[in-house]
């Protein structure tokens, strides 16, 4: 039989009560498991309500099934993802344009009721990424003046990919990662953010002292942890709570003090 890393998605309050049930529900401690978030949670954004934190529970072990009891309507249980590769062959543009299909959907309809009608949608399949493998589904909106659905640093933005991902997720009936863009958006605030993380590592770096970086959400913060993985004369951590928190670099010596 196949062996499989069994992985468990967890919706709660907070991101700590989040991975609690998990090792709850999976009766593993937590030296056993890692944790993906997938959403940290927000108190509320712009009229479009809070939401509660997201994460994943990837079991380091292999299990022979890959399959945990269900513990409740928040949680799913799914086998390590496949890759495109690993599909059998004939199915994967069926399957993959039906995703798209029903992706390009959800975020019409989305359009529709926020009478943004002259948006238009593009969608298709992404490229696998992170432990699992995983395979996003990538929307992206085009059209005048959609300035609105960016919001203050994204964050009107990362609202509606969060709705749209619950109703994909509903719809499918299983967990597929969605990513929203508007307008290239995320391109350039990525390109922004790696140039900041570089100035002000070059700045770290020359006084010996750490240096913080604005706060930003998980998606921002883990695209500066990455820009500096690999230089030898500096390192990264997040610090901060909620909202607040922030990238901190350091200097390498510090390492060794």
């Amino acid at each position: 039989m196949t062996n499989h890393r069994a992985t468990l998605e967890i919706i709660a309050p907070t991101i700590d009560e989040a991975i609690e049930k998990g090792l709850r529900d999976l009766g593993l401690p937590r030296e056993e498991i890692e944790v993906e978030i997938l959403d940290e949670g927000s108190s509320g954004l712009f009229g479009l309500g809070s939401r509660q934190a997201r994460v994943m529970l990837i079991v380091k072990g292999e299990t022979e099934s890959g399959i945990w009891p269900d513990s409740g309507p928040t949680v799913g249980v799914k086998p390590e993802a496949e890759t495109p590769e690993s599909r059998p062959e004939g199915t994967a543009t069926q399957t993959d344009a039906y995703l798209v299909d029903v992706a390009q959907g959800i975020v019409s309809d989305l359009l529709h009721k926020m009478r943004l009608d002259d948006a238009k949608v593009d969608a298709y399949i992404g490229e696998a990424y992170g432990p699992l493998n995983r395979i996003p589904i990538h929307v992206d909106i085009y059209g005048d003046d959609l300035s609105i659905l960016i919001g203050h640093r994204g964050e009107t933005l990362e609202a509606l990919q969060y709705i749209a991902s619950l109703m994909l997720g509903k719809e499918l009936e299983r967990s597929v990662p969605l990513v929203i863009d508007v307008e290239g958006y995320r391109l350039r605030r990525e390109q922004q953010i790696r140039r900041l993380t570089r100035r002000i590592a070059d700045q770290v770096i020359q006084t010996n002292r750490s240096q913080a970086l604005e706060p930003m959400p998980a998606n921002e913060r883990r695209i500066a942890h990455l820009e500096l993985q690999n230089d030898p004369q500096v390192y990264t951590e997040s610090m901060g709570i909620g909202r607040q928190r922030k990238v901190i670099i350091y200097p390498q010596e510090k390492v060794n003090q």
